[in-house]
């Protein structure tokens, strides 16, 4: 017969393993859930490797990038350029490495700057409401009626080519989604128990914006900001494939794209369009999928 107070040999075990069992932290959960995307995460190490090779391209390229030897024009893949040269003997390797240093400084303030125009309008209209809502949406109306390739390549023309002024372009056109995305989370959130009880003691309106109800809006943010960096990119590679983007003799994607659109050129020189493309295609596919390994694991419905 058991004393009452005795504890069962099994239950005994089974409490020393749940008092050794880490406790389930937020920061745990959302790297378990992130780690079982399995394509997220095979993006996020391509993306990792992109980034290292544009940031330490000085060190890595085996060329200038500007270097030109027209007695190696059009050479295919070697040992000694490994993706071949262009139709001015420029290494493509080098190129494709200075290249991502640019669309990836191009993606990544451009959305930076989209990200907090859109957050400070969407967190004024949802919390706001009334007619400081109707202005700020129907200003987001404005913007989404336009065409954004007719919309992009008028204010380049207007403003000339170039990285900064492409960067503030995307900045002042990229950030509706977003406003419309935090306004409707400011929308559901501003008529919560914490909100309402900040404003019971006298809280001034920007505190409760920024320290209350922002912070958990950042999720969505976060996952937003991911994908639109991927968009910025292939916008950035289309403008200047179109020749109203970054400008030779500098290295983009686009731009080398644009030197190798000559057919009999594509057919006899394969690699010239083949790497840049391929770079675009890989990048934005896998911040496509980080994004969507961002939004399940920060989905507060898949928390169990």
């Amino acid at each position: 017969m058991t004393h009452p107070n005795t504890v069962a040999p099994s239950n005994e075990v089974k409490l020393k393993e749940n008092i050794r069992k880490k406790p389930e932290t937020m920061t745990r959960i959302f790297f378990e859930k992130f780690f079982k995307n399995k394509l997220a995460v095979v993006g996020g190490i391509i993306l990792t490797v992109i980034i290292l090779m544009a940031v330490f391209a000085p060190f890595i390229a085996p060329y200038s990038p500007e270097s030109q030897s027209l007695l190696n024009k059009l050479k295919p893949p070697s040992p000694k350029n490994l993706m071949g040269t262009d139709k001015f003997g420029r290494d493509i390797f080098t190129r494709v490495l200075y290249g991502a240093r640019v669309s990836l400084l191009v993606g990544f303030v451009s959305v930076i700057g989209a990200i907090t125009i859109g957050t400070v309008v969407g967190a004024l209209a949802g919390y706001f409401k009334g007619i400081v809502d109707a202005v700020l949406m129907r200003a987001v109306d404005v913007v989404l009626s336009i065409p954004d390739i007719f919309l992009l390549i008028t204010l380049v023309t207007i403003f000339q080519p170039g990285m900064d002024k492409l960067i503030l372009i995307f900045s002042l056109t990229g950030w509706t989604t977003t406003a419309r995305l935090v306004r409707s989370e400011f929308l559901s959130l501003r008529s919560r128990e914490f909100v309402l009880a900040a404003k019971t003691i006298g809280t001034k309106n920007y505190k409760i914006i920024f320290s209350h109800i922002l912070p958990n809006c950042i999720g969505p943010i976060i996952v937003s900001a991911t994908l639109k960096v991927g968009s910025v990119i292939l916008a950035e590679s289309t403008l200047s494939y179109l020749g109203f983007g970054i400008q030779p003799p500098i290295a983009s994607w686009g731009n080398m794209l644009q030197d190798a659109q000559n057919f009999t050129l594509m057919i006899q020189a394969w690699w010239y369009p083949l790497f840049p493309g391929l770079f675009i295609l890989i990048t934005v596919l896998c911040f496509n999928f980080v994004g969507d390994g961002l939004r399940d694991a920060l989905d507060p419905k898949n928390i169990k």
